[in-house]
C-alpha cells in the first residue's frame, strides 16, 4: 500500500480543490504503429485534512483584568494549540503500470482518435472529450491587520511608573472611551458628529481604541488554517488503518509518531466482482487480448474516525474491488458511422457509448 503525507497550504494562501483534468487528443499514425497505448487506473484515495492552529498571547496586564475590568479567566501565559477541522476524501485514479494496453485501429476505422489524460488514462475513443468542470472551491484565510494600542496611550499612561499604575490608567481610559461612545449615541455629548456617516466613523474609532486597550488585559488569539494531503492506495479492505496521528499540542503527525492520538481509516467492500471459474476466466482472458480493456469497478465504504467519533463516512466506486472487461473492436470499425465511447478516466469505466 502506497502512502504519504504532505503539507499543502498554510495561512494567507489559496488552494484549488477541484481542477479540470488535462487531456490530449491522440491520432494514431504509421509512425506510432496505428495504435494508442493507455493505462487503466487504480483507485487512490486523496484525503484532505484541515487543521487550525490557535496562538494565544497573554495580555501584559492580565493580573489586573478582574480587578479593573471584572473579567475572569483570561490567559495567563502564551500557548499554541491545534484543532482538527474538516476532512474530505476524493477518489483519484492513478495509472496502474501493471495494466497497460494498446488500442490497434484497423484500416476500416474512419478517422480514429482517442483522448488520454496527461498520465495516460483513457478518456474517449472517436469522441470529443471535455473534462467535467466541477466548481473550484478555494480556501482563503485572512489575517486581521495587526494594530498597536500605542495610538491611544495618553500622557498619563506614558508617565506611569509601574505596571500596576499603567494597568489602572489603561482601565480608566477604557471606561472613558465607553462613556464617550454612550454620550454620542444618546446625544449627550458636547460636540456631536454633524451627520450619521460621521457618527459611524467616530463610534468605530472609539470601539477600535477600546478593543486595543482591552487586549492589554485579556490578551489576543490568532488562528491559522493549514491543509494536509494524504494519499493512500488500498489494495484491499482496511480495518483500523492508522491514517495519521493528531495532538492538540503538536498538530498533525505521521502515523508512527506516538506523540499524538491515532486517526483511523476503514475501507469496506460493499460490492465486489464475482469470482469466475477457471474456464470462464480463460475464455475472458482470450477475448481481452483482442479488444479495448476497461474497468468495471466495485464499490467501497470509506470511514474515518478519531477518539471513537466519526469524522467521515462515504461510499465511492473502487477499482480494486472490481474487474476488467472488454469492448470488442468490431463496434469501432464501422466505415460509415464509428461508435463513440466516453470513459470515466478516474475509474476506467465506460460512461457512454453512442454513434
Amino acid at each position: 500500500m502506497k502512502y504519504y503525507l504532505a503539507i499543502l497550504v498554510s495561512l494567507l494562501s489559496v488552494v484549488a480543490l477541484t481542477a479540470q483534468t488535462k487531456v490530449e487528443k491522440i491520432v494514431p499514425t504509421k509512425a506510432t504503429g496505428e495504435g494508442i497505448v493507455y493505462y487503466l487506473p487504480k483507485t487512490s484515495l486523496l484525503i484532505n485534512v484541515e487543521v487550525r492552529k490557535i496562538t494565544v498571547t497573554a495580555g501584559e496586564y492580565y493580573r489586573y483584568a478582574e480587578r479593573y475590568l471584572g473579567i475572569k479567566n483570561v490567559p495567563t501565559e502564551n500557548g499554541v494549540t491545534y484543532e482538527l477541522g474538516r476532512i474530505t476524501v476524493v477518489n483519484k485514479g492513478v495509472p496502474d503500470t501493471d495494466n497497460a494496453y494498446k488500442i490497434e485501429f484497423r484500416q476500416k476505422t474512419v478517422a480514429p482518435f482517442a483522448y488520454l489524460t496527461s498520465d495516460g488514462l483513457l478518456c474517449a475513443i472517436n469522441a470529443e472529450y471535455i473534462p467535467e468542470s466541477g466548481e473550484t472551491e478555494t480556501r482563503r484565510e485572512q489575517k486581521a491587520p495587526v494594530t498597536s494600542p500605542s495610538s491611544v496611550y495618553t500622557e498619563e499612561f506614558l508617565m506611569a511608573g509601574s505596571i500596576a499604575r499603567q494597568a489602572e490608567v489603561a482601565a480608566k481610559q477604557i471606561y472613558h472611551l465607553r462613556e464617550s461612545r454612550t454620550d454620542i449615541l444618546t446625544g449627550d455629548a458636547d460636540n456631536l458628529p454633524p451627520d450619521g456617516e460621521a457618527m459611524k466613523i467616530v463610534i468605530s474609532k472609539l470601539e477600535e481604541q477600546e478593543k486595543e486597550l482591552t487586549k492589554l488585559f485579556v490578551g489576543t488569539e490568532s488562528r491559522e488554517t493549514m491543509y494536509y494531503d494524504i494519499s493512500i492506495i488500498p489494495e484491499d479492505e482496511l480495518d483500523g488503518e492508522v491514517l495519521f496521528r493528531f495532538s492538540k499540542k503538536l498538530g498533525i503527525l505521521d502515523s508512527d509518531d506516538l506523540g499524538g492520538e491515532p486517526v483511523y481509516m476503514k475501507v469496506t467492500a460493499l460490492e465486489r466482482a464475482p469470482q469466475l471459474d477457471p474456464k470462464e476466466a480463460e475464455k475472458k482472458e482470450k477475448m481481452m487480448s483482442k479488444g479495448v480493456i476497461y474497468n468495471v469497478p466495485g464499490r467501497a465504504l470509506i470511514e474515518i474516525a478519531f477518539n471513537n467519533k466519526s469524522l467521515l463516512k462515504m461510499e465511492t466506486p473502487f477499482v480494486q474491488f472490481g474487474a476488467r472487461d472488454v469492448l470488442m473492436p468490431a463496434i469501432l470499425e464501422d466505415k460509415k458511422q464509428p461508435v463513440k465511447v466516453v470513459f470515466y478516466p478516474e475509474i476506467g469505466a465506460i460512461k457512454q457509448i453512442t454513434k
